[in-house]
């Protein structure tokens, strides 16, 4: 039989009676990401998913790379089917696994009888399998405590596997499973992350971008498009909404206190993240917001940004190190990228001493001089749609 791909689901086995939904979504992402690759079967059963190539032209290396990231999995094995017979069982692992059984220097088999009907406990097997296979490949020794190499044998309803160890998935949640938010996606290191945080818990995105022509150059949306892009393997399709803000900022400077700036900037991008929102049936907002990292991000001033908004604001870097974002967005894919030395719209109009501490009532007071409702219309009929992915 040709190679396979089993895959571990995660927390979503421990869902009760809506279950089905978070398997369906699954596997509909996994079939989007598979297509690039070849004609796939994706099917679950017993708490596994199972990925069969239909025919001998598809790319399982790069079927692998992708399945790596799809949200939901915890682990991947790629595995050999055959018969559910003993003999056969070790038969392939001798042939499937001759490369890694050759070069490990400890091992043990670990069975799993899901089919209870076969006749050999799960012990009885691991102990026939694996005295043949220590006798066949004399550089092993066998170690149940700290092994080199762990052969895995699984009995199921229609076959047995076989399969070395597992590597680890990307976790969490199908992407779309949990519903729909809006991300603030700026040029910076944190967005990012934050934005591959909430796909994690099953949230599909619709990203938004605030763009300052001509203080932003089109290079620098073009690195948020790519940020984008970098995303896309782990949160699917993409839509990046970008806003043209430099109407709003250029009334803020003429109108308001500089010191206040930030934050009344910031209340306009909720306003206009809000509607975008509406409009895609989003249920929240998403920010890279740290605190304590800048000037907006102080308590108080998170507080009057999120005053402006009806829905609920997502802060999943809100308590992170630096250090640890930073980490994440190697792991991702996006840090490269992020620093590259490209300005956003908030760097641009940065006042010279922003308040840390601002209050509700000063904000909405320097907003009484301003039309906000056409400021808002404005920008968001001029939203330019880029689909990524």
């Amino acid at each position: 039989m040709n190679e396979m791909f089993l895959l571990k689901l995660g927390e979503l086995v421990l869902k009760g009676l809506n279950r089905r939904m978070f398997e369906d979504k699954l596997i509909a992402n996994a079939q989007r990401r598979l297509k690039a690759h070849g004609d796939f079967k994706v099917y679950t059963k017993q708490s596994t998913m199972y990925v069969e190539p239909k025919h001998d032209g598809c790319d399982m290396d790069g079927a692998w790379e992708a399945l790596k990231k799809v949200f939901g999995i915890v682990g991947l094995s790629r595995a050999r089917a055959c018969a559910k017979d003993a003999d056969a069982m070790l038969a392939t692992a001798k042939t499937y696994l001759h490369g890694q059984l050759s070069s490990a220097r400890t091992f043990k088999v670990e069975a799993k009888r899901a089919d209870k009907t076969f006749p050999m406990t799960s012990i009885q097997l691991s102990q026939y399998v694996g005295g043949e296979l220590d006798d066949a490949f004399p550089n092993l020794k066998v170690d149940v405590h700290h092994p080199e190499l762990t052969v895995h044998l699984e009995v199921r309803d229609y076959a047995a596997f076989v399969h070395a160890d597992p590597e680890p998935g990307a976790g969490g949640l199908p992407v779309g499973a949990n519903g729909r938010a809006v991300s603030l996606l700026s040029g910076g290191i944190d967005s990012p992350v934050a934005s591959w945080m909430m796909a994690k818990r099953g949230l599909a995105l619709e990203m938004v971008h605030f763009f300052s022509y001509p203080y932003t150059s089109p290079e620098a949306k073009e690195k948020v498009i790519e940020l984008a892009r970098l995303l896309t393997p782990w949160c699917g399709r993409l839509t990046v909404h970008v806003v043209p803000f430099t109407e709003i900022q250029e009334e803020l400077r003429r109108s308001c206190p500089e010191e206040l700036f930030t934050v009344l900037m910031r209340r306009f991008m909720m306003r206009i993240a809000q509607r975008v929102a509406f409009r895609t049936g989003a249920g929240a907002i998403v920010t890279g917001e740290c605190l304590g990292q800048v000037a907006s991000q102080t308590m108080e001033a998170m507080r009057c940004t999120e005053a402006v908004c009806e829905l609920p604001m997502l802060r999943p870097v809100v308590g992170m190190d630096k250090e640890e974002i930073v980490r994440i967005a190697r792991k991702i894919g996006t840090f490269e990228t992020s620093i590259l030395p490209y300005e956003d719209c908030c760097t641009v109009f940065t006042p010279r001493h922003p308040r840390l501490r601002p209050v509700l009532g000063e904000l909405e007071r320097a907003e009484a001089a301003l039309d906000i409702e056409a400021l808002v219309d404005r920008a968001v009929k001029g939203i330019e749609r880029i689909k990524v992915g």
